[in-house]
């Protein structure tokens, strides 16, 4: 297994944020970062993912583009092992897997905060983390390894967890990788599966939570007893009814396009971050560097706030069509506005749901990891708001960053983590 690297987004053609990526994703096989295209139109590539089957003698067997096609790949895998079983030696080859070395956190995806609490999904490390405002550890939820185990906190295991939601005593995560929504009992000390049912699919069906799956939840919030999630592998936001315990499509076709309308016939990019406003919901979209407005109202529909296409993004700040984002990954309100995590300049953008104005607020859009009146960040994935405090998951810095809003100096929060 090869795997090509043909880089849609500037910051992506970095082969040292290539190399963070492949670190952060655990991948296991060796990646050549194909960042002038020259891999990918040889083999007449036209979009991703694109497979392409090789047997030993060189011969090009088949390809194929598109997602969901693991069992045609697998049966003409298994027909070549057979066909060539006795002329090779198939004798495993092992790659040395690179460590990314952390003295706490690793590759934290996602951060909610309380008035008196942080709630950090520390991703590289598949599980959650508790601290006060200070960094002191409250509690870790999760052995460190990935599975998909409910549970006590000890016993229990996630898979590259990312988004959070605080309600009273209940946490609610989006386990991506276990594409499960999971909830966390924060007084009895206890973790359980309340959606999905573990296999990913291409799907939109609805019903019961535990028998309906999903494809890579990225974020969730809650409303009036709704959970609403940033479902990025299907591309649509789903809602499940806390109460029933049913679930399935709010909004969102299926295809990866950039389309407004009535709920159910609009169409999202990798929905990645969620953002209540008002009787509103805002949504980074990730894929088309994109800031999206639903209406809560079943029969509401969606608005493009920022973005226009899936190959136009950029670090412009600007009113409408002329403003350019690169890969947002997280909204969060702030005094009417939200703000933006925009992964791929390193930035956070403040933007205008009303005047749909964009413009930096924090980073010069090189990475970094400087503290002060001129912070720098290393793609931020999670933004969250308490006490006059932005505080932001700044995930290839594998930190959390602490940023004081009336007078945006930031400070990088010290986390000591014994297991």
């Amino acid at each position: 297994m090869i795997g090509v690297h043909s880089a849609k987004f500037t910051t992506e053609k970095d082969t040292e944020q290539l190399r963070k990526a492949v670190l952060r994703h655990e991948i296991r096989h060796p990646v050549v970062n194909d960042a002038e295209f020259k891999i990918f139109g040889a083999y007449g590539a036209r979009g991703w993912p694109h497979l392409v089957l090789i047997d030993p003698e060189g011969t090009i067997v088949g390809q194929r583009g598109g997602e969901g096609i693991y069992e045609v790949m697998e049966t003409n895998i298994r027909r070549l092992i057979e066909k060539f079983d006795k002329k090779i030696d198939r004798k495993e080859i092992k790659f040395r897997m690179e460590e990314e070395k952390t003295s706490g956190l690793r590759f934290p995806g996602k951060i909610f905060a309380t008035a008196d609490r942080l709630y950090i999904s520390d991703t590289g490390h598949h599980r959650i983390v508790i601290a006060d405002h200070e960094g002191k550890v409250q509690a870790v939820v999760g052995t460190g390894s990935a599975g998909s185990i409910d549970g006590t906190f000890d016993r229990a295991q996630f898979h590259q967890p990312q988004g959070l939601f605080a309600d009273g005593e209940w946490l609610y995560v989006a386990d991506t990788e276990n594409h499960l929504i999971r909830r966390i009992d924060l007084k009895e000390k206890r973790v359980d599966t309340i959606a999905g049912t573990g296999k990913q699919v291409y799907g939109n069906d609805s019903g019961d939570a535990r028998k309906v799956p999903l494809n890579s939840p990225w974020d969730v919030i809650a409303k009036d007893g709704q959970l609403y999630i940033a479902m990025a592998g299907n591309h649509a936001i789903w809602r499940m009814d806390l109460a029933k315990r049913t679930i399935g499509p709010f909004a969102g076709d299926g295809r990866e396009l950039l389309e407004d309308g009535p709920h159910g016939s609009e169409s999202f990019n990798q929905p990645s971050g969620l953002a209540l406003l008002g009787d509103k919901l805002y949504v980074a979209d990730s894929e088309v560097s994109g800031v999206r407005e639903l209406d809560l109202d079943p029969e509401g529909s969606t608005r493009t706030i920022v973005g226009t296409g899936l190959f136009k993004f950029g670090d412009v700040d600007g009113v409408g069509d002329a403003a350019r984002l690169q890969h947002v990954l997280h909204v969060v309100a702030w005094e009417g506005k939200l703000l933006v995590a925009d992964a791929y300049n390193h930035k956070i953008k403040l933007v205008d749901p009303k005047t749909r104005e964009a413009k930096t607020f924090l980073g010069d859009g090189k990475k970094g990891a400087d503290d002060g009146a001129k912070p720098r960040f290393n793609e931020p994935g999670g933004l969250s708001i308490a006490g006059g405090k932005l505080f932001v998951a700044d995930t290839n810095n594998h930190a959390i960053r602490v940023v004081e809003l009336a007078s945006k100096k930031m400070s990088t929060l010290r986390i000591e983590l014994t297991r």
